[in-house]
């Protein structure tokens, strides 16, 4: 579907004088009605499937490209053929166009701005923002070229945060006095990755917490709010180097200093990763890094 969307809205690129753009004579109100009437025109040949009446409205030069495949087309006949095939391919397809704004640069030149939508059976409507140059020719005004914007596609979040789904599962770090547990989940609509961790010392309970892993979209980065039972809180920023992934902590501690922490997360197998904790401070005060330990799936 998209690829006919750029076939209806290609550019165009025929090489001719614009005269002076800064300049916007003003136009009665006939001639922003003509350029209405084109628009008109163009919809109800497209509708009907003629492609020869469709083609006689753009100018006998035009240089026609489909944007998706580079095809250059030449000439009213060759784009004729263009939109023969389109519609025997999609026998069903529709179009509607509605006129933003008319702008007369010269007696001879307008540009229009508006939107276009696709319509076919059992299909999403697909809906793009154009500007169409139209030059006025023997009296009749003929598409010389049509720019178009695809609307921008946002990555979800979930897309975002898709490569820290290897995470997803239980994880085991332990020896002889300390067992640390952690288990890792989508939260729902998979907008979120939720981490929640245990500490057994000596066989017993010493700390639990949870960690909310996110995308933020106004900094355009991965990040991850972190609590503990103890009262600590935090947030960080995550980035990925040389197949590392670097967290960036700075938090609170429960009797109120300032902390921070950089924990390296190294995956070396679907069922194993390392981690370690550099660049320690707690109110002002360097600690000692964590050396390197490794985490198993379990």
């Amino acid at each position: 579907m998209k690829q006919i969307l750029f076939c209806v809205l290609a550019l165009l690129l025929v090489a001719h004088p614009l005269m002076a753009w800064a300049q916007q004579p003003s136009e009665p109100p006939s001639a922003d009605a003509a350029i209405k009437k084109a628009v008109a025109a163009y919809v109800e040949a497209f509708n009907k499937h003629d492609a020869k009446a469709l083609a006689e409205q753009w100018s006998p030069e035009a240089v026609y490209i489909n944007r998706m495949t580079g095809e250059e087309v030449v000439g009213q006949m060759a784009i004729a053929e263009q939109f023969t095939a389109i519609f025997k391919g999609r026998p069903n397809l529709k179009i509607d166009v509605t006129t933003e704004s008319i702008q007369f640069l010269s007696p001879n030149v307008a540009v229009e701005h508006g939107t276009a939508k696709l319509l076919a059976a059992k299909e999403e409507p697909e809906v793009i923002e154009y500007t169409a140059v139209y030059t006025k020719r023997e009296g009749k005004w003929l598409l010389d070229r049509v720019t178009d914007k695809a609307p921008e596609v946002i990555p979800t979040h979930y897309e975002q945060l898709k490569v820290l789904e290897w995470m997803i599962g239980h994880w085991v770090d332990k020896d002889d006095n300390v067992q640390i547990e952690t288990e890792c989940k989508w939260a729902k609509n998979q907008n979120y990755l939720v981490r929640s961790f245990s500490v057994v010392a000596a066989g017993q309970l010493d700390m639990s917490g949870m960690q909310i892993i996110g995308w933020d979209p106004a900094a355009k980065s991965i990040r991850s709010w972190t609590f503990d039972s103890d009262g600590t809180f935090a947030e960080a920023t995550w980035t990925s180097k040389g197949g590392r992934w670097f967290i960036n902590n700075k938090g609170v501690l429960p009797d109120g200093r300032k902390a921070s922490m950089v924990n390296v997360i190294k995956p070396v197998d679907k069922n194993s990763f390392t981690w370690e904790t550099i660049e320690r401070t707690a109110g002002g005060e360097l600690l000692p890094n964590i050396g390197e330990v490794k985490i198993v799936r379990e």
